[in-house]
């Protein structure tokens, strides 16, 4: 199958008329995207927006074969004009399947909002899969089929789609994920391509032609990374986003639950709250145990608050201690994480603060303290294939 993305942005386009915002403002060329719409092998139309006959035009192609208009979503605003010669469009019912002559079969896919999603394959066997903005598929169970050769979703409006597919099996290493629906919730450009990288996915320009089934070379996700950052900077939701299009993600707590304390109480809730409901938790220290075994991709926050336990525990406050084997302690225990690291099988996304650029602290402890979480900082980091720093909620790649 091939097709031709007329459009790729979300239904009201990008920028969105009117829209003060930065991402619009810089929602240009290449950037500006109208409302999504899908040409399938010139005979199917897979959303019908204002002007899809003057896209279809500037991309090289024409309507006139369509044979077929479906729309996935509700439209708001006044009715789209169809143009002369292009069928009545319409949606097919959940779960029902539409033969076209060409060859094709169409199964209408349901959604936990409204709109509908298609499964489109091919005469030659590709498959498809269309999300509307805004949706996931509802009612997923796994072990339905393969994994589809190309899937069209909302990556950034609703990654947890994304990691529904993947959980049975419809999303696997060679699917090419496509963002459309795309919208002025991040800022076009290098940001986008960033965060839709560490989802697995990629956009591509208004009036792209693409082939079903043919391998495309999207960034593979880091199996490791670190998330340095100071306080309040953002750090903990990149981390998070990094993996919200993956099922199954343990959340490893360092931090603990430090009964009677409301602000760090606070502070807990709100991480809860962010996080996707299929996500576990765990509140442990024993960090090596998880890295050594396998499963589900892990997130690590924080390492500052492992530091703060094993420097309790080495008695790392007591000069007299921490010369009398504590500093030799912390060593070794910070060897045998990184050692860890190095060899785990899992997906790892570790967040940790860093302190080292702001005042001198007034204390020994303090500093200490600094200069022990600057060290373990730079060893993790130089277990990662991929180290971000995110300042003023901005993630900075300082390296893969």
């Amino acid at each position: 199958m091939e097709l031709t993305l007329l459009g790729t942005g979300a239904p009201r386009g990008l920028p969105r008329p009117g829209c003060p915002c930065a991402a619009c403002a810089t929602a240009v060329g290449q950037d500006a995207r109208g409302a999504t719409a899908v040409l399938v092998d010139g005979t199917l139309l897979l959303d019908l927006t204002p002007g899809a006959a003057f896209a279809a035009a500037r991309a090289g192609h024409s309507l006139g074969g369509v044979r077929q208009v479906l729309l996935s979503h509700p439209h708001d605003g006044p009715p789209v004009e169809v143009p002369a010669g292009l069928p009545q469009p319409g949606r097919v019912p959940d779960g029902r399947e539409l033969a076209l002559l060409t060859g094709h079969r169409v199964r209408a896919v349901a959604m936990d909002a409204p709109g509908t999603g298609y499964a489109v394959s091919g005469p030659d066997g590709q498959r498809l899969l269309y999300l509307p903005p805004g949706g996931a598929p509802a009612g997923l169970e796994a072990g339905n089929g393969e994994p589809y050769d190309m899937v069209l979703a909302d990556v950034v409006g609703r990654p947890d789609a994304l990691a529904r597919l993947r959980a049975v099996g419809a999303v696997g290493p060679a699917t090419d994920v496509v963002a459309v629906h795309l919208d002025h919730d991040v800022p076009p450009g290098a940001e986008l391509r960033r965060r839709l990288a560490a989802a697995g996915a990629r956009a591509v320009p208004d009036g792209a032609t693409l082939v079903v089934g043919v391998y495309e070379d999207v960034p593979d996700v880091p199996r490791r990374t670190l998330v340095l950052g100071g306080a309040r900077s953002g750090k903990s939701v990149e981390a998070e986003r990094r993996l919200e299009a993956f099922p199954d993600v343990l959340y490893v707590a360092t931090g603990g639950s430090r009964s009677g304390d409301a602000e760090w109480a606070s502070r807990v809730a709100a991480h809860r709250e962010r996080r996707p409901g299929s996500w576990r938790t765990a509140e442990t220290c024993d960090l090596v145990p998880l890295l050594k075994g396998d499963g589900a991709p892990l997130l690590i926050d924080c390492l500052s608050l492992w530091l703060t336990d094993v420097m309790d525990t080495v008695g790392a406050w007591d000069d007299a201690e921490w010369a009398d084997g504590g500093e030799r302690e912390l060593r070794s225990r910070v060897r045998e994480l990184t050692d860890a690291v190095r060899t785990t099988r899992r997906t790892v996304v570790a967040v940790s603060n860093e302190v080292g650029s702001g005042i001198v602290p007034a204390t020994a402890s303090g500093r200490r303290y600094r200069d022990e979480l600057g060290r373990l900082n730079t060893a993790f980091a130089g277990e990662c294939e991929q180290v971000l720093l995110v300042v003023a909620g901005q993630a900075v790649v300082l390296r893969g």
